[in-house]
């Protein structure tokens, strides 16, 4: 009878000291389960839940409007293009859904929570012109940084962070440059090792600002295919662009953007002469073609 949850005392059947651990350790496994069925189904509703959603969302500098009452949705694993004119607010439009930018009124939420606790899963990269390049620092030093997010303040980047580091230069081809000052590069080259830094953060979500912006045609076509296996492998892309004749080419979604949302979705449906010339105020439109004045 030993080892079982019961004992028979004068005859009647009487629960023994082995009865409380057995039924303790039952309660243990219900709860046990209770959590992983929790976390199984908050694992589906984030994968149901955009990567992106902003509600409502309206900003303004001195008084005068750079967003108003845009509405988004953008669905995990898409690459989306953010689309419109100078001073339409596309950047603005980034840096407040991360968070850099205040925000009159609305609601952002990243992967269905707020950008707070979901930083760790997003990466930004963003325009060249608002980096200091003469700062004395090495290309493997910068790409490095892309690790400090999730050691924290006190770890310090070990092996591994590293081995990430190396691996990173050499997908943008940059390995060779690990050891020059930043202020040698290209501004192709810069671009890179924005990129690399960005591929040691493994983020889910990236936030690139204007990425192919002054750089030759060979590198613009490395990042797209390093963009493209980033949404393959089911990473979002929110890419601030300014190359209407591209957008087909690069993109599967497209925002177009001039202080007011004009329209969102997929490229197909969206990218449209009317919505273009609507985007632009009558200023251009898009051919197969070219781009032209209207």
């Amino acid at each position: 009878m030993r080892g079982l949850p019961y004992r028979l005392k004068n005859g009647a059947l009487s629960l023994s000291k082995h009865s409380s651990r057995f039924g303790s350790n039952l309660r243990k496994d219900k709860t046990l389960a209770m959590i992983k069925n929790n976390k199984n189904s908050q694992s589906a509703a984030d994968k149901d839940c955009p990567a992106v959603s902003v509600s409502d969302l309206t900003m303004a500098y001195r008084e005068k409007p750079v967003l108003w009452d845009i509405d988004i949705r953008v669905p995990q694993g898409s690459m989306e293009a953010v689309i419109g004119p100078n001073g339409a607010g596309k950047s603005t439009l980034l840096k407040a859904i991360m968070g850099i930018l205040p925000v009159a009124s609305g609601e952002i939420r990243v992967f269905g929570k707020s950008f707070k606790s979901q930083r760790k899963r997003v990466a930004y990269i963003p325009q060249r012109s608002s980096v200091d390049w003469d700062f004395p620092t090495t290309v493997f030093d910068v790409v490095l940084m892309g690790s400090y997010g999730k050691l924290g303040w006190i770890k310090r980047p070990g092996k591994l962070e590293k081995e990430q580091t190396y691996s990173a230069l050499e997908k943008v081809g940059m390995a060779e440059f690990a050891s020059r000052q930043i202020s040698e590069l290209s501004g192709g080259q810069q671009q890179r090792i924005f990129l690399a830094r960005a591929l040691v953060q493994n983020a889910e979500l990236y936030f690139m600002d204007e990425p192919f912006q002054g750089v030759d045609a060979a590198t613009e076509q490395a990042i797209v295919r390093l963009l493209k296996e980033l949404k393959q492998s089911g990473k979002t892309l929110l890419v601030v662009h300014h190359d209407l004749q591209t957008v087909k080419d690069y993109f599967d979604r497209v925002l177009l953007l001039n202080v007011h949302l004009i329209k969102e979705g997929a490229v197909e449906e969206v990218f449209t002469q009317d919505n273009l010339r609507i985007t632009y105020g009558g200023r251009a439109a898009y051919s197969s073609e070219q781009i032209c004045a209207v």
